[in-house]
């Protein structure tokens, strides 16, 4: 196999693209993690909670069920499909198709009403699913579309533009559940349609966005042993194969996986803030939806220039160091919300959430990206995949356990200890070691 040099590195127009579709599919997570769980939390379940198998559960538990759910089923599925990706040149394919199915059941989710618990939370669960593999590949492309030394930038301006997209489609979303008495809708109606709109910009801005991202050509041919029946079988078997010998390949580097396991924990705590945010300010705080959608939308318009700021910082102290003043940023806001009571308390943390997300995540997908070989990106991203996602199974169930037995507040104060162990593992990571595993053979 020959994999062509990518003729779009540092190109203006494939980097706009590439930002472009974190403009998109932004209005859906900031419609999943906004206005979604509070419909489902209030519209759906309602207050008096929802019976599974002869229990009764309440409905930030079953949210955080779901999102772990959706987080295993990523987890199984994300390095096989991103080795495949890389053998058939499929990244673009494999994004698109996700994109697609995650946009459509979200705009399906508009036909969910009050005690429809099971179907909301199936057509979630898929376009939570789309949304998470769509990342996958789409990550892939940084170190295709990007050089070295401007992977920084490229990965925070992707998150910038999605910070800006996203807030706007919420915007939008929010203006129609305000205004929904003059409008001559429901309160229910008005926040069907805004999340379904959510998918309809995810859709329709990814139709348009990825026709400036082309894919680097690879020459390949199915390996013999794996032609036995259908092609997309023997896909599958090479996928697994691939991925077999790739985790035995990054083994050897010890400070790779350091990083990898660093990660896996702090991003544990900041995706449960951040998937459980709004429904921790109803079930617990019990603030009204005009502050909890306020504070979401003042979210995206400061991280944008959280994002932005982080990406300065870590040109005058460093990628890692940046990423440490982050997680101490993050330590602060589990430590600040367990004492929260009033809408002023919470918009003052969702400020500081604001200045730290964009910037953890962004120089934590490009501090990984430099690491990794480029003709394998969307294995090794499948890989990436599989410690974000394990941490975003094991975060909302062991949310959800903790707050069905010892209550919400415990819960969201215990994630300190995730970044704890994250950071004091990425401060051991040798970055010129972890390195070393860009310019080795994957095989």
């Amino acid at each position: 196999m020959h994999a062509a040099t990518s003729p779009q590195k540092d190109d203006p127009k494939a980097l706009f693209g590439w930002y472009m579709y974190d403009w998109a599919n932004s209005a859906y997570i900031t419609t999943a993690v906004g206005l979604l769980p509070i419909f489902f939390a209030k519209g759906v379940v309602g207050e008096g909670g929802a019976v599974f198998f002869g229990h009764l559960f309440r409905a930030d538990t079953l949210w955080g069920i779901a999102v772990g759910t959706a987080g295993a089923v990523s987890f199984l599925c994300a390095p096989v499909l991103g080795s495949i990706a890389d053998f058939s040149s499929a990244k673009k394919k494999f994004l698109l198709s996700f994109a697609y199915t995650g946009a459509l059941f979200c705009m399906l989710l508009y036909f969910c009403s009050s005690g429809d618990v099971a179907l909301a939370l199936v057509f979630f669960l898929i376009s939570q699913v789309g949304f998470v593999n769509a990342n996958v590949f789409y990550d892939a492309f940084l170190p295709h579309i990007a050089s070295e030394e401007k992977m920084d930038a490229a990965s925070s301006r992707g998150y910038a533009f999605g910070y800006i997209g996203g807030g706007l489609q919420f915007a939008l979303a929010l203006a129609l559940v305000s205004l929904h008495d003059k409008l001559g809708l429901t309160s229910e109606h008005a926040a069907r349609i805004g999340i379904a709109s959510s998918g309809v910009w995810w859709m329709g801005f990814t139709f348009y966005c990825m026709r400036f991202v082309h894919e680097p050509g690879v020459t390949s041919a199915l390996p013999e042993r794996f032609r036995n029946g259908p092609r997309w079988l023997g896909l599958i078997r090479l996928g697994v194969d691939r991925t077999w010998k790739t985790t035995l390949h990054a083994a050897r580097f010890r400070h790779l996986v350091l990083f990898l396991l660093a990660f896996m924990f702090y991003n544990e705590g900041i995706q449960t803030v951040i998937n459980m945010a709004t429904v921790y300010g109803t079930e617990e705080l019990h603030l009204k939806s005009v502050h909890l959608l306020g504070t979401l939308l003042m979210i995206q318009f400061v991280a944008f220039f959280g994002s932005l700021g982080f990406n300065l910082l870590a040109t005058k102290v460093g990628t890692r160091t940046a990423i440490v003043i982050g997680l101490i940023g993050w330590m602060g806001v589990v430590s600040y919300a367990h004492f929260l009571h009033t809408a002023a308390q919470f918009y003052v943390l969702g400020a500081i959430v604001g200045i730290t997300m964009g910037g953890t995540q962004a120089l934590s997908r490009s501090y990984y990206s430099s690491m990794i070989p480029e003709a394998s990106s969307a294995e090794f991203f499948g890989f990436y995949t599989v410690f974000t996602k394990f941490s975003s199974i094991w975060g909302p169930w062991t949310y959800a356990a903790v707050t069905q037995f010892l209550g919400a507040r415990t819960a969201i104060s215990s994630l300190i200890i995730f970044f704890i162990v994250g950071l004091g593992l990425l401060l051991v990571v040798n970055e010129e070691e972890a390195r070393r595993c860009r310019t080795a053979p994957a095989f």
